[in-house]
């Protein structure tokens, strides 16, 4: 070490951490990074002081030296050298110096020195990295380096690093165990270090980041399971050592919870929701970190965006179990089978068992009052998909009131396509509650509250830029209208004479499911008004159903005039020649509607010879 006085190197680290530490926005506006620069000049001045470091082999540039900590980037087992005398204690001082160089740099988005610095950190501290005075700091160097290499998108490189990290952090915990030394401990006196309580928090807290960016890498290389166990295993960790930000730790709680519901893991869903309701509400009320830079709760748009974006979450489990067990029960025709309605029942006491199985435990957060509050919204609100119209009603309403919470946000106006997801949602619930029930004309009514919802959305919404979200509101619409016109028909069907109401009412529900199906078809023209020869494999299947519908409302106009009837059943047969035609021509189409396909060629084959009778009638009348 060069001669200065160490009083005098101390207190210039103290005031670089301190620089380092000021946020950007206290910054003068055209200077963002002058606390961040004023901070580099003392440590420069520092590495100064101490002087250069000695030139052993340890210390050279090395061939694999471009993944850092070379072969042991893989993880390989290190052997513990303590970091004792003063050569050792002096490189470790400048690893400390070049780590806090290197993340400066990065802070202010000059990735390469940044990088340069880290790797110097590595090479000084390769041989000391098991020991109690290094493992922190190296793992840390690790952790920045990761980030790098991620934001690089250079994402294997950004795995080494990390899995790195954590193979030493399971390997130092294993064979030594003791909290290590913090790295600002090495520019503290000894009567001002830091007690063994802080500095095993300061540890778990790396621990705890490196999983996080593990997480990160494993959903960035869709490695899902593994990104969720880590994401799991983050959040767990970050609630038992209380070092969270409630507002960051609900949202990655609720988005954790989607993996879960793609997996039909509702148990797990739920609890990952409940939890990130209870931590939410803790916002304002509680401090939770030492640094948490100002109360999350003073940005009321980002407070209310999240909130809603928790909401959505909460909705999408609604939805999916509600849909998922739709799907276990109904039958060919997507109506409610009773067998396996009964079937489901036989297996819920199964499902009811595995609630107190490892299962549950697997998954929970918190512990005592915490772990309380979050058992009290999970009981409001079931895992178990539902089997009558009184269960799925339940989560009906459920998903409901988080609609109502997610529009509070959500608006038409400045977040159009967020707002429009929220109401298909809505209206995607309505659906599926509707297959639980049994009285048609309740059905009826549920598929009008649909219709109700989606048609004033495209009142509003330009066709030019919103071509998609039109194509899906204009589909969707045309099948409410579809629905409502069947369950009348059926209702119709039991009476002995329908009368010219209900007749009314059928063809007004077939002419409005008509006029949306041809408006969702019409959007697929070109600017010449002409419709593709090869559909895209985006809206293949919504194009052949569209066109299977057209063909079917056709034949179900009912119409006392013969002649209207017969030119009804020749734009039927004028549809379903197109699908068989279509599927003839392009072979993969056919995979998409294999049912509708059947019933196409079946028309195509009958309808002629009705239209042929059909005629033959006339001319006798």
């Amino acid at each position: 070490m060069a001669d200065a006085p160490w009083a005098e190197i101390r207190e210039k680290f103290q005031t670089a951490l301190a620089l380092s530490r000021v946020e950007l926005h206290k910054n003068p506006e055209k200077e963002p990074y002058k606390s961040k620069y004023s901070a580099r000049a003392l440590l420069e001045e520092v590495k100064a002081l101490l002087g250069p470091a000695p030139e052993d082999e340890d210390e050279r540039p090395q061939a694999d030296d471009c993944l850092g900590a070379g072969e042991h980037a893989l993880g390989l087992p290190a052997e513990l050298v303590e970091a004792e005398g003063p050569v050792a204690q002096g490189a470790v001082r400048r690893a400390v110096i070049e780590f806090h160089l290197g993340v400066n740099h990065i802070d202010t988005e000059e990735l390469s020195a940044g990088e340069e610095h880290l790797v110097k950190c590595l090479r000084l501290l390769r041989k000391y990295r098991l020991s109690h005075d290094c493992v922190s700091l190296y793992i840390q160097a690790q952790n920045n380096l990761g980030i790098l290499w991620s934001e690089r998108e250079e994402i294997e490189t950004a795995q080494a690093y990390l899995e790195s990290s954590e193979a030493l952090y399971n390997q130092y915990m294993k064979e030594i165990g003791s909290p290590p030394l913090d790295p600002t401990e090495h520019f503290l006196p000894e009567e001002e270090k830091l007690s063994e309580q802080e500095r095993s928090k300061r540890f778990e807290k790396v621990y705890t980041h490196n999983l996080y960016y593990l997480a990160q890498v494993y959903q960035h290389m869709e490695m899902f399971e593994k990104a969720a166990h880590y994401c799991h295993s983050t959040l767990k960790r970050q609630l038992e050592h209380n070092a969270y930000h409630p507002m960051e730790w609900a949202i990655n709680a609720a988005t954790l919870s989607q993996f879960y519901i793609n997996k039909q893991c509702f148990m797990e869903a739920r609890h990952c929701l409940s939890a990130a309701n209870v931590i939410f509400g803790q916002i304002g009320k509680i401090r939770t970190t030492e640094d948490t830079t100002e109360a999350e709760g003073d940005v009321p748009e980002l407070y209310h965006q999240r909130k809603g974006e928790i909401a959505r979450c909460w909705i999408k489990y609604c939805l999916t179990l509600m849909q998922n067990a739709q799907l276990s029960m109904q039958d060919n025709i997507g109506e409610l089978d009773l067998d396996k309605q009964s079937e489901l029942r036989a297996l819920r006491k199964k499902e009811l068992d595995e609630e107190e199985s490892v299962r549950k435990k697997a998954v929970q957060f918190g512990t005592g009052e915490l772990c309380d509050a979050i058992s009290a919204v999970e009981e409001k609100v079931s895992y178990l998909r539902p089997l009558d119209f009184e269960e799925a009603r339940e989560l009906f309403l459920t998903g409901q009131h988080y609609v109502f919470e997610a529009k509070e946000f959500f608006q038409i106006d400045g977040y159009v396509t967020d707002h429009i997801e929220v109401v298909q949602d809505h209206s995607a619930l309505f659906k599926v509650l509707a297959f639980f029930e049994t009285d048609m004309e309740r059905r009826c009514k549920m598929h009008k509250r649909r219709i109700a919802m989606l048609e004033p959305l495209i009142v509003d919404l330009n066709p030019q830029y919103y071509l998609l979200v039109n194509r899906q509101i204009q589909f969707e619409i045309a099948h409410a209208y579809y629905d409502m016109m069947d369950l009348k028909v059926a209702i119709a069907d039991k009476l002995r004479d329908p009368d010219s109401h209900i007749v009314k009412k059928i063809n007004n529900l077939n002419k409005s499911a008509l006029k949306y199906y041809q408006l969702f078809l019409d959007s697929l023209r070109d600017p010449n008004k002409v419709f593709p020869e090869h559909i895209g494999e985006d809206v293949l299947r919504p194009a052949m159903l569209a066109k299977f519908r057209v063909a079917r409302l056709y034949g179900k106009i009912i119409t006392a005039d013969p002649k209207k009837e017969l030119e009804n059943l020749a734009t039927s047969l004028e549809h379903y020649k197109f699908i068989v035609d279509y599927c003839e021509k392009h072979p993969e189409a056919a995979q998409e509607i294999e049912v509708e396909l059947e019933l196409s060629k079946e028309m195509v084959s009958l309808l002629p010879t009705k239209m042929e009778r059909f005629r033959t009638k006339m001319a006798l009348t």
